[in-house]
């Protein structure tokens, strides 16, 4: 990336760290199991979910307060080169001290404050007093505030990240199963026949619908405060637009007050419920597939060497992967409602509602991104199987609706008929313990003809053969002959799937465009300071 090497190589900026690979464990044979209470606890604590990390990214981690410092000192001593607010006389020496302040915090042993005035002290220890000249018209207010939206941007740009690629890995899934035939669920209650692809596309568009609402807030969030002081504005002119533009800001928080008091509040706030809105589906996700573990013969399976073993209990999997998701997701929610909370009732200028969604134990976007990172785990290690999955729809009613449609459909019988033949039949199997495969014909007549004398509507007999009795109650003919848009139909899924794979490559475009276009205002601020430097 070109804008990238154009920006590392002035030597006062932190180098980026490499983000650790995640390893893969081995995938395990029952003979490998554990073997004791102590190798299970072992193998547990290799599956279950770690802590969070303490940041998105390596580059999050970096772009600390004392980075962000030493990026704004550099735009406010060109900034006020420019307006004439630092004499010429006094550029070179300032910008050194600057430089100085910044290097010595890369150094093994350097000092890396998060405070204002401790930085400031460590440019004056080397440029003198002269060098406050950078603090004109500042506050910690507009700093902070500052620091604040940039260190989010690049937090929601990790999490977007982890997102989109959640994303791709339930197209993955769906474009695998575009034919495989499961069972859906209404009120927690077998319901019809759809396919996989269907089901898995259905989550893909509501996160779609969240790389939709990021792009939304983005505008909000990529607002600069710097130059506004504590909340009025100062004496000085500040080119407050240039100031933004070398930090890579695409536009002002114009309000002085609103920039460094209010803004906080809401922004604060709906950025973190970006996260929660998706950590509400996540779990709601992982819950699914976990009822379906917790069957006997489960239909939705997790890969060798992704469960753990019971200390006691030998034929236990134990699905750490989907528990821990479950839990990040709980954990997502529960930040934002801290951020929510810090919020409430609080009067503007305070402390105790800024920052919260950025700082302490429940940083939501921390928790957000290592949730998205471990919901893709599931997905990857995540095994169907499709003729188990037909069992499940073979053994209950799912396609009595089809008895109705078809009857109405072919044979212009009204539905609420149907309906009555098709319930009929399925109170008759239950009472029976017979199965769509094993219903008799003959008692399928009889039904029919008491439906039909009852309501005195369409044909004397039941006017389908026993094929075609037999093909209406297939999961799989159900599914492949639904027609209309969003439909589970495998040429509805293969051309939603493309929809959604198309959507995705632009969400990941727009985080690229994002991210390049920080680059090149970090390459600006550089070039603009080694001039200074050169002074």
């Amino acid at each position: 990336m070109p804008l990238l090497r154009r920006a590392l190589p002035i030597a006062l900026l932190v180098s980026t760290l490499q983000a650790a690979q995640a390893q893969t464990a081995p995938w395990t044979t029952v003979e490998e199991h554990c073997k004791t209470a102590e190798a299970c606890r072992t193998e547990a604590d290799r599956l279950l979910a770690q802590r969070p990390r303490g940041a998105t990214s390596a580059l999050a981690q970096s772009h600390d307060y004392f980075y962000w410092f030493g990026r704004i000192n550099m735009a406010s001593t060109i900034a006020n080169v420019e307006k004439g607010i630092i004499p010429p006389q006094l550029a070179g020496p300032i910008a050194r001290g600057v430089a100085q302040s910044i290097n010595q915090g890369v150094r093994p042993g350097g000092r890396r404050p998060s405070d204002v005035l401790e930085t400031e002290k460590i440019i004056t220890d080397v440029a003198g007093p002269e060098a406050t000249l950078i603090h004109t018209g500042r506050s910690r207010q507009d700093m902070h505030s500052t620091i604040s939206m940039a260190q989010t941007r690049t937090e929601l740009l990790d999490f977007t990240d982890a997102l989109n690629a959640w994303r791709a890995q339930l197209l993955n899934v769906a474009q695998q199963h575009a034919e495989t035939v499961v069972p859906s669920y209404t009120n927690g209650v077998q319901a019809m026949p759809i396919s996989l692809g269907h089901y898995l596309l259905a989550y893909a568009d509501s996160f779609a619908r969240d790389g939709e609402r990021i792009r939304q807030a983005w505008p909000r969030i990529d607002r600069s405060a710097l130059g506004t002081a504590v909340l009025a504005n100062s004496s000085w002119p500040l080119d407050r637009q240039r100031l933004a533009d070398l930090l890579g800001f695409g536009a002002l928080a114009v309000n002085g007050y609103d920039a460094t008091q209010i803004s906080q509040y809401d922004v604060g706030l709906e950025t973190a419920q970006l996260a929660g809105s998706v950590a509400l589906r996540v779990g709601t996700m992982m819950q699914d597939i976990h009822v379906q573990y917790h069957q006997t013969r489960p239909w939705m399976l997790l890969a060798p060497g992704s469960t753990y073993t019971s200390s006691a209990m030998p034929q236990k999997a134990n699905p750490g992967v989907i528990q821990n998701t479950r839990g990040l997701a709980s954990d997502v929610v529960s930040s934002v409602q801290a951020v929510l909370m810090r919020a409430h009732n609080v009067t503007p200028g305070m402390i105790d509602y800024k920052y919260t969604w950025l700082s302490g134990g429940a940083r939501t976007f921390v928790l957000g991104t290592q949730l998205m990172r471990d919901a893709t785990n599931v997905m990857t290690v995540l095994r169907i199987d499709p003729k188990r999955a037909l069992e499940e729809l073979e053994s209950d009613w799912t396609t009595s609706m089809e008895l109705a449609e078809t009857l109405q459909r072919e044979h212009g019988i009204p539905f609420r008929v149907g309906h009555h033949f098709a319930s009929e039949i399925v109170q008759h199997g239950r009472r029976h313990n017979l199965l769509p495969k094993t219903f008799p014909y003959g008692e399928a007549q009889r039904i029919y003809a008491e439906a039909r004398a009852k309501y005195n509507v369409g044909a004397a007999t039941l006017p389908m053969d026993e094929a075609a009795f037999r093909r209406t109650l297939s999961p799989e003919a159900m599914v492949k002959t639904r027609v209309g848009i969003g439909g589970p139909q495998p040429a509805e899924v293969r051309r939603m799937l493309a929809e959604a794979q198309a959507a995705l490559a632009r969400d990941r475009q727009w985080v690229q465009e994002r991210r390049m276009k920080q680059a090149e205002a970090d390459a600006r601020l550089n070039a603009a300071f080694a001039q200074l430097l050169a002074r």
